[in-house]
């Protein structure tokens, strides 16, 4: 089977993708990042799939530069030469055809890391992600599992314009069959990939460009190769009594920020990092929600279909009774990413929306429906 997927796609030494398509970089309830030493998102990926891939001879990365180019934002740096391109398979570009020869070898028992080098791009595969590896398992009657995982960055970047500029956490985690997860730390990067790369089924893994080269602390454990987080748990980053934020990805560090000015102002909020999409850890925010009586949600995403109204009527359905406030949602400017840059930044929540928001939760403001 192999032999057949390396006539297909070719050796390393296959074209890369034109310049054009590249871009410069810019435990549920337990926290295991508490040392001193510091690690960055793109590390933390880095070592998840060179562990992962030394431990299963059946774990192979494919996509467009991650071999001889190191890969687009250097995610899979030194994996070529450490495991050669029958491991590290460079592609042309050709989302459709190398996810397609992807989710063709899980069938045959290979576990798969497919790169697109934006999640935008996936939507050239996207036939393959949902009709060949989502609802393989179901339609087969539980033979034929597609242990697939489809990473890279997600969401906007910056000054990249709206074919670019997308998050599409809410497309994917609306089908059964699919799990979704998405990383802010480098713990979390790197508990989740390996989780992603050991689970039977497919896996869709939105990193975020601004975060690879942030750095966050990790401690030994989370830096043991035995080290994996569960699928389907969201972690609460700071604890708080008056208000809960949901946030994922790149807007937990905004959530976490906006925490920090309205403690200056006496409202003690609760942030919690989903981490996981789909399944989402609906106990969690339930619980956390009980606590505090008050719900701000906060995506990059549009607010129409959004992971932020699942989040909102799974509380309204679960916990409706302890709501003291209405629900608030801060999401992504509901028209195409504007390529301009202080346009840019008025169309993705900022910091200063997440404060207004739990402001007007603990009726510290007046509602945006009365102001205007």
């Amino acid at each position: 089977m192999w032999g057949i997927i390396r006539q297909k796609v070719g050796a390393g030494g296959i074209s890369a993708p034109s310049m054009q398509r590249i871009r410069p970089a810019v435990s549920a309830w337990r926290s295991y990042s508490s040392s001193g030493k510091e690690m960055t998102v793109r590390d933390a990926l880095n070592s998840a799939l060179d562990e992962e891939m030394s431990a299963d001879p059946k774990v192979y990365v494919m996509g467009e530069e991650v071999g001889e180019y190191q890969g687009a934002y250097k995610i899979t740096k030194g994996l070529l030469d450490k495991f050669g391109p029958e491991r590290v398979v460079d592609t042309p570009i050709t989302e459709a055809g190398f996810a397609g020869i992807g989710v063709g070898s899980a069938y045959y028992g290979l576990r798969p890391v497919i790169e697109f080098m934006t999640f935008n791009f996936s939507m050239q595969a996207i036939d393959h992600i949902i009709n060949s590896a989502a609802k393989s398992n179901y339609m087969s009657a539980g033979q034929i599992n597609v242990p697939i995982v489809f990473r890279g960055p997600n969401g906007a970047a910056a000054g990249v314009g709206a074919q670019h500029s997308q998050c599409f956490a809410a497309w994917y985690a609306s089908l059964p069959g699919l799990k979704v997860l998405a990383p802010y730390s480098s713990e979390d990067a790197r508990g989740l990939l390996k989780a992603a790369i050991r689970d039977p089924d497919p896996v869709v893994f939105l990193e975020n460009e601004l975060l690879y080269g942030e750095s966050f602390p990790v401690s030994a454990e989370v830096l043991d190769s035995s080290f994996c987080l569960p699928i389907g748990k969201a972690k609460i980053e700071r604890e708080g009594k008056d208000v809960t934020i949901t946030a994922f990805s790149k807007m937990v560090g905004y959530a976490l920020k906006a925490a920090e000015m309205l403690a200056k102002e006496g409202i003690s909020a609760e942030v919690i990092n989903l981490r996981s999409i789909r399944p989402l850890d609906r106990a969690t925010i339930n619980a956390s929600v009980r606590k505090t009586n008050r719900l701000v949600t906060v995506e990059e995403g549009y607010a129409q279909h959004g992971v932020g109204a699942e989040i909102c009527t799974s509380v309204i359905e679960d916990s409706f009774g302890y709501l003291d406030a209405p629900v608030e949602r801060i999401s992504g400017a509901d028209v195409p990413t504007p390529y301009a840059a202080n346009l840019e930044r008025m169309a993705f929540p900022q910091v200063e929306d997440i404060v207004r928001a739990a402001q007007r939760a603990c009726f510290r403001s007046v509602p945006m429906a009365a102001a205007a």
